[in-house]
Protein backbone atom coordinates (compact mmCIF):
# COMPACT_ATOMS: atom_id res chain seq x y z
CA UNK A 1 0.00 0.00 0.00
CA UNK A 2 1.49 3.31 -1.05
CA UNK A 3 2.03 6.18 1.38
CA UNK A 4 3.18 9.70 0.62
CA UNK A 5 4.98 12.00 3.00
CA UNK A 6 4.84 15.77 3.25
CA UNK A 7 7.26 18.03 5.12
CA UNK A 8 5.49 19.98 7.85
CA UNK A 9 7.30 22.10 10.48
CA UNK A 10 10.54 20.26 10.01
CA UNK A 11 8.99 16.82 10.46
CA UNK A 12 7.65 14.26 8.03
CA UNK A 13 3.95 13.64 8.47
CA UNK A 14 2.26 10.74 6.76
CA UNK A 15 -0.76 11.67 4.69
CA UNK A 16 -2.99 8.62 4.32
CA UNK A 17 -3.99 7.55 0.86
CA UNK A 18 -6.22 4.79 2.17
CA UNK A 19 -9.46 4.33 0.26
CA UNK A 20 -12.09 6.75 1.55
CA UNK A 21 -15.17 4.56 1.50
CA UNK A 22 -18.61 5.97 2.18
CA UNK A 23 -19.11 6.18 5.92
CA UNK A 24 -15.39 6.09 6.71
CA UNK A 25 -14.14 8.60 9.27
CA UNK A 26 -10.96 10.63 9.28
CA UNK A 27 -9.24 13.37 11.24
CA UNK A 28 -8.96 16.87 9.81
CA UNK A 29 -6.66 19.10 11.83
CA UNK A 30 -8.01 22.53 12.79
CA UNK A 31 -5.27 24.12 10.71
CA UNK A 32 -6.43 22.15 7.66
CA UNK A 33 -9.98 23.54 7.71
CA UNK A 34 -8.66 26.31 5.45
CA UNK A 35 -7.65 23.66 2.91
CA UNK A 36 -11.23 22.37 2.78
CA UNK A 37 -12.54 25.86 2.04
CA UNK A 38 -9.84 26.47 -0.54
CA UNK A 39 -10.58 23.19 -2.31
CA UNK A 40 -14.27 24.04 -2.61
CA UNK A 41 -13.59 27.52 -4.00
CA UNK A 42 -11.02 26.15 -6.47
CA UNK A 43 -13.67 23.71 -7.73
CA UNK A 44 -15.89 26.64 -8.66
CA UNK A 45 -18.23 26.51 -5.67
CA UNK A 46 -19.45 29.60 -3.91
CA UNK A 47 -18.98 28.56 -0.28
CA UNK A 48 -21.80 29.75 1.95
CA UNK A 49 -21.71 29.28 5.69
CA UNK A 50 -22.21 30.96 9.07
CA UNK A 51 -20.92 34.52 9.42
CA UNK A 52 -21.62 37.24 11.97
CA UNK A 53 -23.64 40.13 10.61
CA UNK A 54 -26.03 42.56 12.26
CA UNK A 55 -25.76 40.94 15.67
CA UNK A 56 -26.71 37.46 14.42
CA UNK A 57 -25.07 34.44 12.83
CA UNK A 58 -26.41 34.37 9.29
CA UNK A 59 -25.37 32.81 5.98
CA UNK A 60 -22.76 34.52 3.84
CA UNK A 61 -19.70 33.83 1.69
CA UNK A 62 -16.92 32.03 3.59
CA UNK A 63 -13.51 32.35 1.95
CA UNK A 64 -11.29 31.86 5.00
CA UNK A 65 -11.69 30.40 8.46
CA UNK A 66 -11.56 33.93 9.84
CA UNK A 67 -14.95 34.57 8.19
CA UNK A 68 -16.53 31.95 10.48
CA UNK A 69 -17.87 32.83 14.00
CA UNK A 70 -14.80 31.52 15.84
CA UNK A 71 -15.21 31.71 19.61
CA UNK A 72 -18.81 32.95 19.44
CA UNK A 73 -21.92 31.37 20.95
CA UNK A 74 -25.59 32.30 20.81
CA UNK A 75 -28.28 32.42 23.47
CA UNK A 76 -31.81 31.70 22.29
CA UNK A 77 -35.19 31.67 23.97
CA UNK A 78 -38.75 32.48 22.82
CA UNK A 79 -38.60 35.87 21.12
CA UNK A 80 -34.97 36.41 22.08
CA UNK A 81 -31.60 35.97 20.37
CA UNK A 82 -28.17 37.33 21.27
CA UNK A 83 -24.51 36.49 20.74
CA UNK A 84 -21.88 36.06 23.44
CA UNK A 85 -18.18 35.15 23.46
CA UNK A 86 -17.15 31.60 24.25
CA UNK A 87 -14.34 30.67 26.61
CA UNK A 88 -12.74 28.59 23.83
CA UNK A 89 -11.97 28.96 20.12
CA UNK A 90 -14.69 26.65 18.81
CA UNK A 91 -15.40 27.34 15.14
CA UNK A 92 -19.00 26.08 15.26
CA UNK A 93 -19.95 26.60 18.91
CA UNK A 94 -23.47 27.92 18.29
CA UNK A 95 -26.92 26.72 17.27
CA UNK A 96 -28.84 27.64 14.10
CA UNK A 97 -29.47 31.28 13.17
CA UNK A 98 -32.33 32.79 11.17
CA UNK A 99 -31.00 31.57 7.80
CA UNK A 100 -31.26 28.04 6.43
CA UNK A 101 -30.33 26.20 3.20
CA UNK A 102 -33.75 27.22 1.83
CA UNK A 103 -32.21 30.58 0.94
CA UNK A 104 -29.80 28.91 -1.47
CA UNK A 105 -32.13 26.36 -3.00
CA UNK A 106 -35.45 28.23 -2.91
CA UNK A 107 -34.62 31.95 -2.96
CA UNK A 108 -37.09 34.67 -2.08
CA UNK A 109 -37.47 35.86 -5.67
CA UNK A 110 -36.96 33.99 -8.95
CA UNK A 111 -37.51 35.29 -12.47
CA UNK A 112 -39.50 32.58 -14.22
CA UNK A 113 -39.73 34.03 -17.71
CA UNK A 114 -39.17 37.26 -19.63
CA UNK A 115 -41.01 38.23 -22.82
CA UNK A 116 -40.12 40.87 -25.41
CA UNK A 117 -42.34 42.11 -28.21
CA UNK A 118 -40.83 41.64 -31.67
CA UNK A 119 -42.95 43.08 -34.53
CA UNK A 120 -45.69 40.48 -34.91
CA UNK A 121 -44.00 37.97 -32.64
CA UNK A 122 -42.97 37.57 -29.00
CA UNK A 123 -39.44 36.60 -28.01
CA UNK A 124 -39.10 34.38 -24.95
CA UNK A 125 -36.01 35.24 -22.93
CA UNK A 126 -34.32 33.29 -20.17
CA UNK A 127 -35.93 33.91 -16.81
CA UNK A 128 -32.72 34.66 -14.94
CA UNK A 129 -29.03 33.77 -14.58
CA UNK A 130 -28.15 30.07 -14.34
CA UNK A 131 -27.87 28.80 -10.75
CA UNK A 132 -24.35 29.03 -9.29
CA UNK A 133 -22.48 26.06 -7.86
CA UNK A 134 -23.19 26.26 -4.15
CA UNK A 135 -21.31 24.63 -1.30
CA UNK A 136 -22.90 24.84 2.14
CA UNK A 137 -20.65 24.46 5.16
CA UNK A 138 -21.86 23.94 8.72
CA UNK A 139 -25.28 22.57 7.72
CA UNK A 140 -27.02 20.97 10.72
CA UNK A 141 -28.93 17.69 10.80
CA UNK A 142 -32.29 19.46 11.18
CA UNK A 143 -31.47 21.60 8.15
CA UNK A 144 -30.56 18.56 6.07
CA UNK A 145 -33.86 17.02 7.13
CA UNK A 146 -35.59 20.23 6.01
CA UNK A 147 -33.91 20.00 2.60
CA UNK A 148 -35.21 16.45 2.39
CA UNK A 149 -38.72 17.70 3.13
CA UNK A 150 -38.45 20.34 0.41
CA UNK A 151 -37.08 17.73 -2.01
CA UNK A 152 -40.17 15.66 -1.33
CA UNK A 153 -42.46 18.63 -1.92
CA UNK A 154 -40.73 20.31 -4.85
CA UNK A 155 -39.12 17.43 -6.75
CA UNK A 156 -41.00 14.21 -6.13
CA UNK A 157 -44.51 15.28 -7.08
CA UNK A 158 -45.99 15.28 -10.58
CA UNK A 159 -44.76 18.85 -11.21
CA UNK A 160 -41.12 19.21 -10.22
CA UNK A 161 -39.78 22.73 -9.70
CA UNK A 162 -37.10 23.16 -12.39
CA UNK A 163 -35.31 26.06 -10.69
CA UNK A 164 -35.09 24.24 -7.37
CA UNK A 165 -33.89 21.11 -9.15
CA UNK A 166 -31.08 23.00 -10.90
CA UNK A 167 -29.87 24.56 -7.65
CA UNK A 168 -29.97 21.27 -5.76
CA UNK A 169 -28.04 19.43 -8.47
CA UNK A 170 -25.15 21.88 -8.15
CA UNK A 171 -24.91 21.70 -4.35
CA UNK A 172 -22.14 20.31 -2.14
CA UNK A 173 -23.08 19.92 1.52
CA UNK A 174 -20.60 19.91 4.40
CA UNK A 175 -22.69 18.96 7.41
CA UNK A 176 -21.90 19.72 11.03
CA UNK A 177 -22.78 17.30 13.80
CA UNK A 178 -24.15 19.55 16.54
CA UNK A 179 -22.08 20.16 19.64
CA UNK A 180 -24.43 22.84 21.00
CA UNK A 181 -28.21 22.80 21.36
CA UNK A 182 -30.12 26.08 21.32
CA UNK A 183 -32.67 27.06 23.90
CA UNK A 184 -35.49 26.50 21.43
CA UNK A 185 -34.22 23.33 19.69
CA UNK A 186 -36.34 20.18 19.71
CA UNK A 187 -34.92 18.13 16.83
CA UNK A 188 -34.73 15.02 19.03
CA UNK A 189 -38.53 15.09 19.35
CA UNK A 190 -38.86 15.21 15.55
CA UNK A 191 -36.24 12.52 14.89
CA UNK A 192 -34.16 14.88 12.76
CA UNK A 193 -31.01 15.42 14.81
CA UNK A 194 -28.67 16.37 16.29
CA UNK A 195 -26.66 13.93 14.15
CA UNK A 196 -26.91 13.91 10.37
CA UNK A 197 -26.84 10.39 8.97
CA UNK A 198 -27.38 11.12 5.27
CA UNK A 199 -27.92 13.92 2.79
CA UNK A 200 -24.37 15.28 3.00
CA UNK A 201 -21.11 14.96 1.08
CA UNK A 202 -18.90 15.44 4.12
CA UNK A 203 -19.81 15.72 7.81
CA UNK A 204 -17.70 17.37 10.49
CA UNK A 205 -17.71 16.85 14.25
CA UNK A 206 -15.65 19.45 16.09
CA UNK A 207 -13.45 18.17 18.92
CA UNK A 208 -11.69 20.64 21.21
CA UNK A 209 -9.67 18.36 23.52
CA UNK A 210 -6.99 17.15 23.81
CA UNK A 211 -6.36 18.99 20.52
CA UNK A 212 -8.57 21.09 18.27
CA UNK A 213 -9.56 18.90 15.32
CA UNK A 214 -12.51 17.55 13.35
CA UNK A 215 -13.74 14.04 12.72
CA UNK A 216 -14.77 14.08 9.07
CA UNK A 217 -17.16 11.46 7.66
CA UNK A 218 -17.43 10.64 3.96
CA UNK A 219 -21.06 10.85 2.81
CA UNK A 220 -20.85 10.67 -0.99
CA UNK A 221 -18.57 9.91 -3.90
CA UNK A 222 -18.10 13.64 -4.45
CA UNK A 223 -17.12 13.98 -0.81
CA UNK A 224 -14.59 11.16 -1.12
CA UNK A 225 -13.02 12.78 -4.19
CA UNK A 226 -12.61 16.11 -2.39
CA UNK A 227 -11.34 14.41 0.78
CA UNK A 228 -8.54 12.79 -1.25
CA UNK A 229 -7.09 16.28 -1.67
CA UNK A 230 -6.97 16.99 2.07
CA UNK A 231 -4.34 16.06 4.64
CA UNK A 232 -6.33 13.48 6.58
CA UNK A 233 -5.45 10.72 9.01
CA UNK A 234 -7.70 7.75 9.79
CA UNK A 235 -9.85 8.41 12.85
CA UNK A 236 -9.07 6.15 15.81
CA UNK A 237 -11.71 4.34 17.82
CA UNK A 238 -11.15 6.91 20.58
CA UNK A 239 -11.74 9.76 18.11
CA UNK A 240 -15.00 8.21 16.89
CA UNK A 241 -16.15 7.53 20.44
CA UNK A 242 -15.37 11.13 21.39
CA UNK A 243 -17.33 12.43 18.38
CA UNK A 244 -20.30 10.22 19.22
CA UNK A 245 -20.19 11.53 22.78
CA UNK A 246 -20.41 15.12 21.54
CA UNK A 247 -23.66 14.37 19.72
CA UNK A 248 -25.06 12.35 22.62
CA UNK A 249 -24.50 15.26 25.01
CA UNK A 250 -26.14 17.65 22.58
CA UNK A 251 -29.19 15.40 22.32
CA UNK A 252 -29.55 15.61 26.10
CA UNK A 253 -29.44 19.42 26.05
CA UNK A 254 -32.51 20.16 23.93
CA UNK A 255 -34.21 23.39 24.95
CA UNK A 256 -37.69 22.10 24.09
CA UNK A 257 -39.64 18.88 23.55
CA UNK A 258 -42.71 18.15 21.44
CA UNK A 259 -44.95 15.18 22.07
CA UNK A 260 -45.73 13.91 18.55
CA UNK A 261 -47.87 10.93 19.54
CA UNK A 262 -51.06 11.03 17.46
CA UNK A 263 -50.38 14.67 16.65
CA UNK A 264 -52.18 14.60 13.31
CA UNK A 265 -55.41 13.34 14.86
CA UNK A 266 -54.97 15.67 17.85
CA UNK A 267 -54.98 18.77 15.64
CA UNK A 268 -57.68 17.53 13.28
CA UNK A 269 -59.98 16.86 16.23
CA UNK A 270 -59.41 20.22 17.92
CA UNK A 271 -60.26 22.75 15.23
CA UNK A 272 -62.43 24.70 17.70
CA UNK A 273 -60.15 24.45 20.73
CA UNK A 274 -60.12 27.71 22.77
CA UNK A 275 -56.32 27.77 22.56
CA UNK A 276 -56.61 29.10 18.99
CA UNK A 277 -58.25 32.25 20.38
CA UNK A 278 -55.54 32.54 23.03
CA UNK A 279 -52.67 32.38 20.54
CA UNK A 280 -54.47 34.73 18.15
CA UNK A 281 -54.63 37.35 20.90
CA UNK A 282 -50.80 37.31 21.00
CA UNK A 283 -49.91 36.70 17.34
CA UNK A 284 -48.95 39.79 15.31
CA UNK A 285 -49.43 38.12 11.94
CA UNK A 286 -45.93 39.30 10.98
CA UNK A 287 -45.04 36.02 9.19
CA UNK A 288 -41.59 35.81 10.84
CA UNK A 289 -42.23 32.15 11.64
CA UNK A 290 -42.78 31.26 7.98
CA UNK A 291 -39.88 33.41 6.77
CA UNK A 292 -37.32 31.68 9.01
CA UNK A 293 -38.85 28.21 8.67
CA UNK A 294 -36.54 25.97 6.59
CA UNK A 295 -39.46 24.03 5.07
CA UNK A 296 -42.20 26.61 4.34
CA UNK A 297 -42.56 26.93 0.58
CA UNK A 298 -45.60 29.14 -0.10
CA UNK A 299 -45.14 31.48 -3.05
CA UNK A 300 -47.04 34.03 -5.11
CA UNK A 301 -46.62 35.17 -8.72
CA UNK A 302 -46.09 38.76 -9.85
CA UNK A 303 -46.41 39.84 -13.49
CA UNK A 304 -44.90 43.16 -14.42
CA UNK A 305 -44.50 45.10 -17.66
CA UNK A 306 -42.15 47.96 -18.48
CA UNK A 307 -43.59 51.42 -19.22
CA UNK A 308 -43.33 50.90 -22.98
CA UNK A 309 -45.26 47.66 -22.94
CA UNK A 310 -42.45 46.03 -24.91
CA UNK A 311 -41.13 43.74 -22.16
CA UNK A 312 -42.85 41.69 -19.50
CA UNK A 313 -41.59 39.45 -16.73
CA UNK A 314 -43.09 36.84 -14.42
CA UNK A 315 -41.47 36.62 -10.97
CA UNK A 316 -42.08 34.11 -8.21
CA UNK A 317 -41.86 35.51 -4.68
CA UNK A 318 -41.93 33.75 -1.34
CA UNK A 319 -45.22 34.36 0.40
CA UNK A 320 -46.80 33.37 3.70
CA UNK A 321 -50.09 31.85 4.77
CA UNK A 322 -50.12 34.53 7.49
CA UNK A 323 -50.85 37.11 4.81
CA UNK A 324 -54.55 37.94 4.43
CA UNK A 325 -54.10 38.21 0.68
CA UNK A 326 -52.57 34.73 0.42
CA UNK A 327 -55.94 32.99 0.68
CA UNK A 328 -57.88 35.70 -1.17
CA UNK A 329 -60.41 34.39 -3.67
CA UNK A 330 -63.38 36.07 -5.30
CA UNK A 331 -65.26 37.76 -2.47
CA UNK A 332 -62.42 37.97 0.05
CA UNK A 333 -59.92 35.98 2.10
CA UNK A 334 -60.73 32.42 3.10
CA UNK A 335 -58.82 32.96 6.36
CA UNK A 336 -59.56 36.52 7.37
CA UNK A 337 -58.75 36.19 11.10
CA UNK A 338 -55.41 35.62 12.84
CA UNK A 339 -57.05 32.69 14.62
CA UNK A 340 -57.77 30.99 11.31
CA UNK A 341 -54.35 31.75 9.85
CA UNK A 342 -52.35 30.51 12.84
CA UNK A 343 -54.51 27.40 13.10
CA UNK A 344 -54.00 26.72 9.40
CA UNK A 345 -50.22 27.13 9.65
CA UNK A 346 -49.73 24.92 12.69
CA UNK A 347 -52.21 22.27 11.54
CA UNK A 348 -50.70 22.13 8.07
CA UNK A 349 -47.15 22.00 9.45
CA UNK A 350 -47.77 19.19 11.92
CA UNK A 351 -50.79 17.33 10.51
CA UNK A 352 -52.04 17.79 6.97
CA UNK A 353 -48.46 17.99 5.65
CA UNK A 354 -48.22 14.32 6.64
CA UNK A 355 -51.26 13.50 4.49
CA UNK A 356 -49.95 15.53 1.55
CA UNK A 357 -46.27 14.63 1.55
CA UNK A 358 -45.85 11.67 3.90
CA UNK A 359 -43.76 13.60 6.41
CA UNK A 360 -44.07 16.29 9.05
CA UNK A 361 -43.38 19.83 7.91
CA UNK A 362 -41.48 20.56 11.13
CA UNK A 363 -37.86 19.53 11.78
CA UNK A 364 -37.55 20.93 15.31
CA UNK A 365 -35.01 23.67 14.56
CA UNK A 366 -36.85 26.11 16.87
CA UNK A 367 -36.46 29.13 14.58
CA UNK A 368 -40.17 29.96 14.67
CA UNK A 369 -39.92 30.21 18.47
CA UNK A 370 -36.75 32.29 18.64
CA UNK A 371 -37.71 34.73 15.91
CA UNK A 372 -41.34 35.29 16.91
CA UNK A 373 -41.44 38.87 18.25
CA UNK A 374 -43.86 37.86 21.00
CA UNK A 375 -42.27 34.49 21.75
CA UNK A 376 -45.08 32.16 20.64
CA UNK A 377 -43.81 28.62 21.20
CA UNK A 378 -45.11 25.91 18.86
CA UNK A 379 -44.31 23.20 21.42
CA UNK A 380 -46.24 25.07 24.10
CA UNK A 381 -49.27 25.51 21.85
CA UNK A 382 -49.44 21.81 21.00
CA UNK A 383 -49.04 20.89 24.67
CA UNK A 384 -51.90 23.23 25.60
CA UNK A 385 -54.19 21.65 23.01
CA UNK A 386 -53.20 18.17 24.16
CA UNK A 387 -54.11 19.10 27.73
CA UNK A 388 -52.58 18.06 31.05
CA UNK A 389 -50.65 14.80 31.14
CA UNK A 390 -52.56 11.95 32.80
CA UNK A 391 -51.67 11.46 36.47
CA UNK A 392 -49.76 8.42 37.56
Amino acid sequence: MQRRYVARKGLFKRMSTLRKDLGSKWILARAELASLLSALWSDGYEVIGPVVQGGAIVHGPVRTVDDLPVGIADVQSPGSYRLRPRADAAVFGFAVGPHSPKGGFFPSAVSLVKLRRRADDVEVLAGGPPPRKLALIGTRACEIAAVGVQDRVLLQGPYADADYDARRRNAFVVALQCSTAGGTCFCVSMGTGPKATRGFDLALTELLVPSHRFVIEIGSEAGAILADRLALEPASEADVEHADGVVTRTAAQMGRTLDTRGIKELLYENREHPRWDDVASRCLGCANCTLVCPTCFCTTIEDKTDVTGEEAERIRHLDSCFSVAFSHVHGGSVRASLRARYRHWLTHKLASWIDQFGTSGCVGCGRCITWCPVGIDITEEVAAIRGPAPEG
